[in-house]
């Protein structure tokens, strides 16, 4: 008998609103991969210590958080999991330029030009703010 492993993976709560929801089901409606989803991440940079990083994934990897939300899939990977959870994704389409943002609870300060953030647990390493 062979016995598999599973980790188990944290629970998160991140929601899009309308305008994120949208705005993806347009980005993937022409996909023939029904796994298509948002990958959501954290990673070390910027003047404030972390940035974000997202980009459409064709699948989620074993160590990921899936959360389905209006009918989108978000991929979150378990590292990422502590500094997103709670937050909000939208798509903001201004004279300024049109993109997604995250709306983070955990995040207590940002830097000026708003791509990068700090949480109060953990501050990440603060680098040059070249975005």
């Amino acid at each position: 008998m062979i016995e598999l492993e599973f980790q188990a993976t944290p629970a998160i709560n991140v929601s899009l609103t309308d305008a994120a929801a949208h705005k993806l089901q347009e980005l993937t409606a022409a996909e023939a991969n029904p796994a298509i989803g948002l990958r959501v991440y954290v990673y070390s940079g910027g003047c404030s210590g972390y940035r974000y990083g997202m980009m459409l994934e064709d699948a989620p990897t074993p160590e990921d958080c899936v959360v389905v939300e209006k009918g989108v899939k978000v991929y979150v990977d378990g590292q990422s999991v502590k500094l997103l959870s709670g937050s909000q994704i939208d798509y903001i389409d201004t004279l300024m330029g049109a993109g997604f943002t995250v709306n983070n609870p955990n995040a207590v300060a940002a830097c000026g030009c708003g791509s990068s953030f700090r949480t109060e647990d953990d501050e990440g390493s603060p680098r040059s703010c070249a975005h």
